[in-house]
């Protein structure tokens, strides 16, 4: 199998996060305490900045701005 290029690796790796996001959303709101709720909300934050850092890479990747 063939490497894949850096910016398919970075989309490759945003869409797994994009899914850990929606999984522990489903998750959290399926926890019945609120530790596993408040654990659960954290994570899905700290995934939506990471996602978002990402995005931001891949744009600036995109641009040219490597």
């Amino acid at each position: 199998m063939f490497p894949l290029s850096p910016m398919k690796d970075m989309q490759a790796h945003l869409e797994t996060l994009r899914s850990q996001i929606k999984e522990c959303e489903k998750l959290r709101d399926a926890a019945k305490g609120e530790l596993k709720r408040a654990t659960f909300d954290r994570i899905v934050a700290h995934y939506k900045v990471l996602a978002s850092e990402l995005e931001a890479a891949i744009a600036r990747m995109k641009a040219g701005q490597e």
